[in-house]
C-alpha cells in the first residue's frame, strides 16, 4: 500500500537525520587511524543471525533460497527474524518441504516477505503506527502488505492471512540492517 505524502516526506526526514547522527558519532577520529579507513567490526545480518544460536532454521532456509549475498550485501534492510520456535510451530513437514530445491522460488517469497528496504528502528514503526491511527501497513521486498499495531506495548505484525506476529526482541543492529525478532512466520495470502 503506498505510504501518504506527509508519511513519505516524515520518514525521509526521520531517515535523514538518523544518518547524519549516524555518520557525526559512528565514524571513528582518523588521526588514531592515520587515514586509513576502520576496519567493519559489526557482522551483517546473515553473520548476525548465524550467532543467536535461535535463527538457525532461518539460516538454512537463506542458504537454501540463495540469500546469502543478496542479505550481505550493504542494503540496509529491516528484517522479521522469525525464532527457530517460530517455524516449529507450522503444520508438521513445512519446513522440509521449503528447503526442497524445487521450492526455492516459493521459500524466496516467504523468506522476502519478511525483509523491509530500509533501516526501521522500532521507535519509526512504533511512531508509524500511532501516525497512521494505530495500524500502519506497509510493503515488503516480496511486494506483499504486512500490518503493524500495537497489543499494549508490544509490536504487533499481521501477515495477509490475518496471522499476527509479535516483535519478541527489536532493534538488533546490525552492519546492513536492522533485525526486530518475531514469534512467528508470516506468509503469504
Amino acid at each position: 500500500m503506498a505510504f501518504s505524502t506527509s508519511l513519505k516526506a516524515s520518514a525521509l526526514a526521520s531517515i535523514a537525520a538518523m544518518g547524519a547522527f549516524a555518520l557525526a558519532t559512528g565514524s571513528p577520529a582518523l588521526a588514531d587511524h592515520h587515514g586509513k579507513k576502520a576496519e567493519m567490526s559489526q557482522a551483517n545480518i546473515v553473520e548476525t543471525a548465524m550467532g543467536t544460536g535461535m535463527h538457525e532454521t532461518l539460516v538454512a532456509a537463506v542458504k537454501a533460497a540463495g540469500l546469502v549475498d543478496t542479505l550481505a550485501a550493504p542494503g540496509p534492510y529491516t528484517v522479521f527474524a522469525p525464532t527457530d520456535d517460530a517455524f516449529a510451530a507450522l503444520p508438521a513437514g513445512t519446513v522440509d518441504t521449503l528447503l526442497q530445491p524445487e521450492n526455492k522460488g516459493q521459500l524466496t517469497s516467504i523468506l522476502t516477505y519478511h525483509a523491509v528496504a530500509g533501516r526501521v528502528p522500532a521507535s519509526a514503526l512504533a511512531q508509524a503506527i500511532t501516525d497512521a491511527g494505530g495500524t500502519y501497513e506497509f510493503q515488503t521486498l516480496a511486494g506483499n502488505t504486512l500490518s503493524a499495531s500495537f497489543d499494549g506495548q508490544t509490536i504487533v505484525v499481521t501477515d495477509e492471512a490475518g496471522r499476527t506476529t509479535n516483535v519478541v526482541k527489536a532493534d538488533v543492529n546490525t552492519s546492513n540492517c536492522v533485525i526486530h525478532v518475531t514469534d512467528g512466520v508470516f506468509l503469504p495470502g
